[in-house]
């Protein structure tokens, strides 16, 4: 197999992470490099209709829906066990690194991202693994159960983060979290969702016919994200950056170089990645012109309000177009499921 991804972190800072995978394909991510995983709440779903894996999904669907009547709660529970095997393939990293790689994080229902119900998800999941790290969205009440998550010392994946804003708000979070905790900072990434965002600014383009030019729009993302980067660096602290949402090989690439760690899926992109087994080029910290930087922030508001602090409001994170964008994927492979269970339920 070619040796991409270990020539990547072994000569960068960069690492390699996989996206909602199978066991299979989290043992290839594994032997190609990989030290984390995301699985996200499309992965229910995917594993009840995927063509080798669906019988066995569903199997393991039969004998939840014998134990428990709420639907909504066989879902979470239906994915918890899901996740708790990929969790199981990555444990010896987490064992070899004394906690600190190996995790394999698992998010809630996206139809109920009530502080309640996060804290009650969190608590319920990490029962999976001593390695599974809780997913929580940077929303309002989100950014709320990320301080209580990091008082408890449960390990965080701080997800959909699309702005500035958002970021400080969870590192703020986590660190008060963390000064009246259990003691113990537990490992948390804030994943700051560079490609959601750039294939969000691509569709208000199309759909308001706004002349831009194309290459302002590849970097868009990847200025936030340096923008994001070199806050944090400012910062300091021991809060980790993972880039998410790859709608490209580029939403890998260009993130070469940096202390980032870039979470991609198996297929479509892990994959060619490998078949093209290119050069090491560390791109990151490559700076992005300013007069890119100008035409993203005169033609595009939502651009403005990821780039610069204070456009957005707590309230206002969950229904931030990208973030919207972003959620509206899990919510609709999150109902398939449930539509699922429910004809499951059914047929016992």
């Amino acid at each position: 197999m070619a040796d991409y991804f270990k020539r990547v972190s072994a000569m960068t800072p960069t690492q390699f992470w996989i996206n909602n995978v199978t066991e299979e394909e989290a043992h290839m991510a594994i032997d190609a490099g990989a030290v984390g995983c995301t699985q996200n709440p499309s992965f229910a779903y995917k594993m009840l209709v995927h063509p080798t894996k669906s019988e066995e999904a569903r199997k393991v669907l039969r004998q939840i829906l014998k134990e428990e009547k709420d639907d909504a709660m066989v879902e979470v529970k239906l994915q918890r066990e899901l996740v708790a095997k990929i969790a199981k393939i990555f444990l010896p990293i987490y064992e070899a690194t004394n906690g600190e790689l190996g995790y394999v994080s698992i998010q809630g229902d996206p139809y109920d991202e009530s502080y309640e119900t996060i804290m009650k998800l969190a608590h319920f999941n990490r029962e999976a693994g001593p390695n599974i790290m809780i997913k929580i969205p940077a929303t309002d009440d989100g950014i709320r159960a990320i301080e209580q998550c990091a008082a408890e010392g449960i390990p965080l994946n701080c997800t959909e983060v699309m702005s500035m804003d958002q970021t400080i708000d969870v590192l703020n979070a986590y660190e008060r979290g963390v000064a009246r905790g259990c003691g113990k900072a537990p490992v948390t990434y804030i994943s700051h969702i560079a490609g959601i965002f750039d294939e969000y600014l691509g569709k208000v383009v199309k759909a308001e016919n706004i002349d831009i030019s194309p290459d302002a729009l590849y970097l868009a993302g990847k200025a936030c994200a340096q923008k994001v980067r070199y806050y944090m660096d400012l910062r300091g602290g021991k809060v980790k950056l993972i880039n998410g949402g790859a709608r490209g090989l580029q939403h890998f690439t260009e993130w070469v170089g940096g202390d980032v760690s870039n979470t991609i899926n198996w297929l479509g992109t892990a994959d060619k990645l490998l078949e093209k087994d290119a050069p090491v080029v560390p791109c990151f910290n490559n700076p992005v012109p300013l007069d890119v930087i100008d035409e993203l922030v005169k033609k595009l508001p939502d651009f403005r309000k990821g780039y610069f602090t204070g456009s957005l409001k707590p309230e206002e994170y969950h229904d931030y177009g990208p973030v919207e964008l972003f959620c509206s994927s899990f919510r609709k492979n999150w109902k398939q499921a449930l539509d699922i269970i429910a004809e499951e339920r059914k047929s016992l």
